[in-house]
């Protein structure tokens, strides 16, 4: 197990950790929570053994194997396989030891065969079908796949770096962030990947939905402490709210006994008859464990302002293409985005939302078509790189003075202290701030200019839960118009009405809530995977089964042929007699004939024959209804 003991963590000058304990039994699954910069990567640095308690003890089991996710991705001509497949450290060392002992001087034959047997021991002979694996769910294309390293994004060396890690057969997975850089599609596996995953796993999360989904645990930093709860992040927050409710109740009682061991000190202290009495409450005052009081430490709470109307419609979008220079990302647009419309863009990373969303906010013109905005139409745009767009030279209160120069100093750093911009911090160069005050001070500059259309690019990225939920509940009471691009599903299930899916360049609307979309990817990677899984070897099994599935069909199809053939000799047979008969009963002769036993006999036959006839039509149908079956079994086979 992991045990820590009174653990002091500083990093320079801020105390971290205060003599904090926590225990953690082997196959937990804990999400770990806290405040931007309370702590949480750093107890992984201590887990790693890359930092060591200032005081106390950190203690982590011997022989345990840590996968964690690198930061950096070496810009190298090594294939995206074959970097997935480093994170299994022992699958390398024993490679290199198979090679030289086959390219040695004198063969040893009893040393090949240990090294053949432990290489087969930790599936050596399936690695790369697991890699190939883990690149699909993650997004990669198969031909990806032989890819260079250097070919790829900062994102999707980051994609890369999370699947050497998993890659890696751990005892202790530890993953801080995972799912900046996916999209819901990969989010969604990834989820599915970590439910089966066998060892330890501490992760390190912002995104609510992701934590109830993989931990049934989750750790909170807490005023200097750790303090672990049982169950998801759902859980954590019913569990935390309670006990703060019943810390505000102690709070508030225990600050009635002060005031009246106080006041009984200040009344009677200077009485002689009273001072022994009063000496022994200061000694009661001063040996009272001061309870905390219980609050919501977030200190954001803003709100978007009124804005003075919108168009109707706000924006207009007619058989539009979109791209950039030559290369075409999305084509026959056709887009109205409706005041007060709120629309989530969902698909998969690089299938055009950021295009689309560029070419609502007239970033981007259209290479064909018509892109028509309302009259009055404001819009608030944050874009994946709006971060880069702040003056990293400027405080926040110079880039709103900048924005708004008429508008007087404190009402501008009240508004500021709204996304905890207040003191010094509102004079602090943008370009000195973490990513997620970065994020929070281009919020906030766009909220101020009242826009009546907010197109927003995963705004959530930097951001951590505290401010997640203040961006939430703004967004539920602003009434212009939002297009929202994220990756985190709560923000998108209690913000938008309307979801649109982005996929092989076109857009259009999903028929469906985000669970449907989960059940959707799910199954489509399903199919994937079953004609995909263990490469060549699995086609070939792949083309077995269907050569297999086919003469089951023709089997099948064979005697239904037959019966058929058999089924329309009769029918003519019988509808010749029927025919027959029919003309014998259509004469007036017929009937004025003296045996009339022969005109009931003959009207008998008339009502068999056809009663036979509907049977074998009934019969003939359900034949043909078999075939057409097993004929589009193999249209889609084919």
């Amino acid at each position: 197990m992991i045990n820590l003991k009174t653990a002091t963590l500083r990093r320079g000058a801020k105390v971290l950790l205060d003599q904090a304990d926590l225990t953690v039994h082997a196959g937990m699954r804990i999400g770990v929570v806290g405040a931007n910069g309370c702590g949480k990567s750093s107890l992984f640095a201590v887990l790693r053994g890359e930092l060591h308690a200032d005081r106390g003890d950190a203690e982590v089991p011997r022989g345990w194997t840590i996968a964690t996710v690198a930061q950096d991705t070496p810009a190298t001509d090594r294939l995206a396989i074959d970097y997935v497949l480093d994170g299994d450290v022992e699958l390398r060392r024993i490679e290199a030891d198979l090679a030289a002992a086959e390219h040695a001087a004198t063969l040893d034959g009893e040393r090949l065969a240990l090294l053949h047997e432990r290489y087969a021991a930790i599936g050596g002979y399936s690695a790369k079908a697991r890699a190939a694996t883990l690149l699909a769910g993650l997004g990669f294309s198969d031909p990806e796949h032989t890819q260079p390293v250097r070919s790829f994004s900062g994102g999707w060396r980051m994609r890369l770096n999370l699947a050497q890690a998993l890659m890696c057969r751990s005892d202790l997975l530890l993953l801080d962030e995972p799912t900046n850089h996916l999209d819901l599609d990969a989010i969604v596996w990834l989820e599915r990947w970590l439910g089966d995953y066998a060892g330890t796993l501490l992760v390190i999360s912002h995104d609510r939905e992701f934590l109830d989904a993989v931990s049934q645990s989750i750790l909170h930093f807490d005023d200097r402490k750790l303090r672990l709860y049982t169950g998801n992040y759902s859980a954590f927050e019913s569990a935390r709210a309670e006990r703060l409710a019943q810390q505000k109740a102690l709070y508030t009682r225990q600050q009635r006994e002060i005031e009246r061991l106080q006041s009984f000190v200040d009344r009677f202290r200077a009485k002689a008859t009273k001072a022994r009495q009063a000496q022994s409450r200061v000694k009661a005052l001063e040996r009272m464990e001061r309870i905390a009081p219980a609050h919501i430490d977030s200190p954001f709470d803003f709100h978007f302002r009124d804005f003075p109307g919108g168009p109707d419609p706000a924006i207009v979008i007619e058989d539009a293409a979109a791209g950039y220079d030559d290369k075409r990302v999305l084509s026959d647009v056709r887009l109205t985005i409706p005041a007060g419309a709120r629309i989530g863009l969902i698909g998969v990373n690089g299938a055009g939302k950021s295009t689309l969303v560029k070419l609502l906010a007239g970033e981007l013109a259209p290479q064909s078509g018509v892109r028509r905005a309302g009259k009055d139409l404001a819009i608030g745009y944050f874009a994946q790189h709006q971060l880069e767009q702040l003056r990293a030279d400027q405080s926040p209160l110079q880039q709103l003075m900048r924005i708004d120069p008429t508008t007087r100093e404190q009402e501008l750093r009240s508004f500021l202290g709204q996304f905890d911009f207040s003191g010094d911090m509102a004079m602090q160069p943008a370009g000195t701030m973490s990513g997620g005050e970065q994020a929070r001070l281009a919020l906030a500059l766009i909220i101020w200019q009242r826009p009546n259309m907010l197109l927003l690019d995963e705004p959530t990225n930097h951001l951590d839960i505290d401010v997640r939920e203040a961006l939430t509940s703004a967004l539920q009471e602003f009434e212009g118009a939002v297009v929202l691009v994220s990756h985190d599903r709560h923000l998108l299930r209690t913000t938008v009405d309307q979801l649109m899916i982005v996929a092989d360049g076109k857009v259009s609307a999903f028929d469906g809530d985000l669970d449907a979309y989960r059940t959707q990817v799910m199954s489509a990677r399903a199919v994937n995977a079953a004609g995909e899984v263990n490469g060549s070897g699995a086609r070939r099994e792949s083309r077995r089964a269907e050569a297999q599935a086919r003469n089951q069909r023709y089997r099948q199809r064979q005697p239904l042929l037959d019966r058929v053939k058999k089924l329309e000799r009769e029918m003519e047979r019988l509808g010749n007699e029927k025919k027959a008969l029919e003309t014998r009963l259509a004469s007036p002769e017929f009937y004025s004939q003296s045996d009339q036993d022969a005109v009931a006999s003959a009207l008998r036959d008339q009502g068999k024959l056809s009663t036979a006839l509907e049977a074998l039509e009934e019969q003939w149908l359900e034949a043909q209804a078999q075939i057409e079956a097993l004929d589009r079994a193999d249209a889609a086979a084919a």
